[in-house]
């Protein structure tokens, strides 16, 4: 399939968590293919890509707010009227989540529900891709590739709360947009993502870097797992 750059041009795209690390790269990408490109997330980290970037020059409008306030969140977006919605909004970290699976499972699953909702009653949007991970399956006890017809499952609250979130996109799909030929809703296994303005602890290539440039010993977590690239 040949990609149609000419497409995004001027194309109202709306961006949940803008401020983080893929959230960022897509901005610039859009912005270089001539879109109008609208950010909800919460305030970038001191340390971030999109300050780094200076990336709310790109934006025509900069929303610094909790995916988890359904109130707002129908507020822009029904202000905006997009007509594409990416859905990154999400507690993203692993570690992170045994210390706070409550906000996890509210920000990945009530988080997904608030945006579904919302978009229920604004005809503009066409089209809503929905960021997950490929730590949605089951972990199988022999080394195998996982295909998207596998089970799901998890051990730990964000891959559970990943999981979760693609049973309620099924959910609204079966019982809300089934009919509906006008809108395409789908939700992305993304694996591991490398790329510059990645600043999150724990990350096994930046802290490669890391331990290069300050010269300190690089410490292996679970070494001998096996890492989808």
């Amino acid at each position: 399939m040949k990609f149609n750059r000419n497409f995004w041009k001027n194309k109202k795209v709306f961006i949940t968590g803008h401020t983080g690390f893929k959230g960022s790269w897509l901005i610039l990408v859009l912005s270089i293919f001539g879109s109008k490109i609208y950010g909800y997330s919460l305030k970038p980290l001191k340390r971030s890509l999109f300050k780094k970037a200076n990336l709310n020059k790109l934006l025509i409008s900069n929303i610094y707010a909790d995916i988890r306030n359904i109130h707002l969140l129908k507020k822009q977006l029904r202000k905006t009227k997009p007509q594409i919605v990416f859905h990154f909004a999400a507690q993203s970290l692993v570690f992170e989540s045994f210390i706070n699976p409550k906000t996890t499972f509210e920000t990945n699953v009530l988080g997904t529900v608030n945006l579904l909702e919302t978009i229920r009653g604004i005809n503009s949007i066409k089209s809503v891709v929905i960021i997950t991970t490929d730590k949605v399956y089951k972990i199988k006890k022999i080394n195998n590739k996982y295909k998207e017809i596998d089970e799901l499952g998890g051990n730990d609250p964000y891959s559970a709360s990943k999981a979760s979130c693609e049973l309620v996109v099924n959910a609204y799909l079966k019982s809300y947009f089934g009919k509906k030929k006008n809108i395409y809703i789908s939700t992305a296994r993304s694996g591991n993502v490398i790329g510059g303005g990645d600043y999150s602890n724990n990350r096994l290539i930046p802290d490669i870097i890391k331990s290069i440039n300050l010269n300190k010993q690089l410490t292996i977590r679970n070494p001998n797992s096996v890492r989808p690239w």
